[in-house]
């Protein structure tokens, strides 16, 4: 299938059934604004360029008092990613249980995490560390379980054209820039973003979108998301996508018809890239995390959960140690997580519904004794319960129509798994 210039024929392209499969990815906001790697609690530290420009007073306070007299673009000095190790980061995330990753290869500063020709001596090749972490990382990824994938600004705060003609700099810029970017790397993910002042007109997102799906050497599996122009998000696109929550104007994912997956990003604090004011309590916790995994995922969606590394090229081990917990959990309750689709758009409170094939999976959020009475599903005496975190005989009853589970009574020490307990339901064979 050709698909055409306009949107109607664009988003009647199925997203590739891999994404829909994955559920959990990881995001990646790493760049010179690891440098200063600060923001006022509760921002953005990946914003501090135009937050230095902007004035912001805390913003502005700590750079004369840490760097005195330097620009922005003085941070290409401090990003030296000494200690970087693509092999490791590799690892972690495998351990993590991700499925793929969107590493930040350039955000509205403009500066490149690649070899480019669209950006000269404003890249991590050409400046700084003198090194394509795009390639190191997708080169590391090969023969993982995790796929290689990529976030993209559309716009750049400081390039001439943006400032004067953004037409034209969505011309002879930005679609020059991706194809050379996507024709390069190969990515399976495209996160675009900066998308918002904007109609997809004047980016001229249909025409990329048309050669992405029909000519790029990615086109079978390349999932990209709504970001195209101010009026797309939740609307137009690939997969939708929600940010702490929302998707914009206040909207969140109950607000849309949803016909495809869509993606919740957020970090496990406040900021994307690293902020390092930030404080223990302004992450979340291993259960906080798993609990918004598995809501996410009974809701049809995924969740692409940001780290932010320092400026050397480690991972903060709070967050290392957050990723861990997740894998651990998803070793033993994967089988309710990775594969599965939406069962009912009916919540209840304390459980998590999913469905694979003939199994519907019931996701507790509270450690497995006395008895609970799973209220989306019809209760019949062919079904019998099983639960993937421990050996132990689950009995299957009616509550007025709607199915019971009662434990026995389970030693914590037999338990494979913390925080969530996920219970597979099927046809006794």
């Amino acid at each position: 299938m050709r698909y055409q210039n306009d949107w109607a024929s664009l988003n009647a392209r199925p997203v590739p059934e891999w994404f829909a499969d994955a559920k959990f990815g990881i995001f990646i906001h790493w760049g010179l604004y690891s440098v200063p790697a600060y923001a006022k609690n509760g921002d953005y530290a990946e914003w501090y360029a135009k937050q230095l420009e902007e004035g912001k007073p805390e913003v502005t306070a700590f750079h004369n008092r840490v760097f005195p007299g330097r620009q922005y673009a003085d941070f290409v000095d401090g990003f030296r990613a000494e200690l970087f190790d693509a092999d490791r980061w590799a690892a972690l995330f495998t351990k993590a249980g991700a499925r793929y990753i969107n590493l930040v290869s350039k955000h509205h500063d403009g500066f490149c995490m690649y070899q480019t020709d669209y950006a000269w001596n404003w890249n991590s090749v050409d400046v700084g560390p003198h090194r394509d972490f795009c390639a190191e990382l997708k080169n590391a990824l090969e023969g993982t379980p995790v796929r290689f994938g990529v976030y993209h600004s559309v716009y750049e705060w400081y390039h001439p054209l943006m400032r004067i003609d953004p037409e034209r700099y969505a011309l002879e810029h930005l679609h020059p820039m991706l194809k050379e970017l996507i024709t390069k790397y190969e990515p399976a993910t495209l996160f675009t973003d900066g998308e918002w002042d904007y109609p997809s007109s004047v980016w001229h997102s249909t025409e990329f979108l048309q050669w992405l799906y029909n000519d790029s050497p990615v086109r079978d599996f390349i999932v990209p998301n709504d970001r195209w122009g101010k009026e797309t998000r939740g609307r137009l696109g690939g997969n939708f996508t929600t940010e702490y929550g929302l998707i914009d104007g206040g909207r969140t994912i109950a607000d849309v018809e949803l016909d495809r997956p869509f993606e919740e990003c957020r970090g496990i604090g406040r900021s994307f890239g690293l902020n390092r004011i930030e404080g223990v309590n302004d992450y979340l916790g291993a259960k906080e995390l798993l609990t918004t995994l598995c809501d996410l995922v009974s809701k049809g969606g995924n969740f692409l959960l940001n780290v932010g590394p320092a400026a050397d090229g480690t991972i903060p081990v709070i967050m290392e140690e957050r990723l861990l917990q997740m894998g651990d959990w998803l070793k033993v309750n994967g089988e309710a997580i990775y594969g599965t689709r939406l069962y009912t758009k009916k919540q209840q409170k304390g459980v998590y519904y999913t469905k694979k094939g003939d199994a519907v999976y019931a996701i507790l959020d509270r450690f497995p004794f006395g008895s609970v009475t799973l209220e989306q599903i019809p209760y019949k005496g062919s079904l019998r319960a099983s639960l993937l975190a421990a050996d132990a005989p689950i009995a299957v009853s009616d509550d007025s129509g709607r199915l019971r589970l009662s434990f026995p009574a389970i030693d914590p020490e037999d338990v494979r798994c913390s925080y969530l307990y996920a219970v597979r339901i099927e046809e006794a064979r």
